[in-house]
């Protein structure tokens, strides 16, 4: 196990800082393209999500700025009350009074009618904290199956479960996901962690099939013009989007698939829109700030000075990437619809602030990092 190391601060790795407020100002801009239509539409006023969004941007800011410069050892002390917390918010949002129900799932708590958390945000966070602060805690006991695969599942599955019955079935995955590799990169051996494949797959499939809804979204990616006026209408309306943008888009701000043809521009599938307006270079080039936050992250996770920080470092990465990466297979209909968001550019309040205080936690381990 990695010694502690007494290291100088030689300052926050200047390639994720950059890569992130990139993909900000992109989110911004998008968020205002994209949902402008329907904000006129709707509210009477072309600006009212940008505006929203630009709240949150500020917000998140500050939080970046704020874990940034908080040493990153103190949520290893409070790693089980940050999860017992995380878990007692999935719990009060299940709960009909408290819980705000939009879009067929109850995922929101809403505070003084104007702010909205979203607990599975906040829990993705816990976890990552959690599972770091236990792994880092038992060191080669990671290769035995019941302390390096077992206890940590264990320790997961309760808020999955949580946020499964929302149910939001997409960051479910995204957590279980980045767990496993949590594990791997951990110790974990690989023989005890393909054992989770079958019985995930299985409660996958089982998911799946026991909801109507769920089993629709699959159908409609196995070939969405089965129903091309239902349950294959925005995969379809997102390909043409993405299609009629070509190499260098339709120009910022003249997409068509935004004026009510396909849902959730600002939110879901926002990089279709930004697919239309500037093209596959454009897609391009948010697929490279992530590969550069990707790079850069790992990069000081592996040189961490200790192995809680190297843990929690790769697992905020993982979380934030992976995430992009179900966005993006969604709205190219590479994976079935899952409800995913894309990380710093889709409109959202919890996301996005949850989002940018990763990006501080990050920034502080690599101030850290050891050459």
């Amino acid at each position: 196990m990695r010694r502690l190391v007494q290291t100088r601060d030689k300052g926050p790795d200047l390639l994720i800082f950059a890569s992130a407020l990139a993909l900000l100002t992109i989110g911004l801009v998008m968020v205002f393209s994209a949902s402008s239509p329907m904000a006129f539409h709707e509210f009477g006023d072309s600006t009212y999500f940008v505006k929203r969004q630009l709240f949150w941007a500020l917000l998140g800011t500050v939080a970046m700025i704020a874990t940034m410069n908080i040493d990153y050892h103190l949520y290893r002390r409070f790693a089980v009350a940050v999860y017992a917390v995380a878990v007692g918010l999935l719990g009060l949002v299940l709960i009909p009074a408290v819980g705000t129900v939009a879009g067929g799932a109850r995922r929101w708590i809403v505070l003084g009618g104007f702010v909205r958390i979203q607990p599975s945000e906040v829990a993705k966070v816990a976890i990552i904290i959690v599972l770091a602060a236990y792994m880092s805690s038992i060191g080669p006991r990671m290769q035995r199956f019941l302390t390096g695969v077992v206890i940590p599942i264990a320790l997961v599955a309760v808020p999955l479960a949580l946020i499964v019955a929302e149910p939001d079935l997409g960051t479910a995955v995204a957590i279980l996901a980045v767990c496993v590799i949590m594990l791997f990169l951990g110790g974990a051996r690989l023989t005890h962690l393909l054992l989770l494949v079958p019985p995930a797959v299985a409660g996958l499939v089982l998911l799946i099939v026991t909801e109507e809804y769920r089993f629709r979204r699959y159908m409609a990616f196995i070939d969405p013009w089965q129903d091309p006026l239902d349950t294959g209408w925005h995969v379809i309306q997102s390909l043409l989007a993405l299609g009629s943008g070509g190499l260098f888009g339709l120009g910022l701000g003249m997409s068509r698939q935004k004026y009510h043809y396909l849902p959730e521009t600002h939110t879901d599938f926002i990089y279709s829109i930004l697919g239309e307006e500037l093209g596959f270079v454009g897609c391009a080039a948010v697929i490279a700030l992530f590969f550069v936050f990707a790079w850069r992250g790992m990069r000081a996770a592996l040189r961490a000075p200790d192995r809680f920080g190297g843990l929690l470092c790769a697992g905020l990465t993982c979380m934030i990437v992976f995430q992009a990466l179900m966005n993006i297979g969604v709205v190219t209909s590479s994976i079935p619809i899952t409800g995913i968001s894309l990380p710093f550019i889709s409109a959202g309040g919890s996301s996005l602030t949850v989002a940018m205080a990763s990006v501080g936690v990050i920034l502080n381990v690599s101030r850290r990092a050891i050459e």
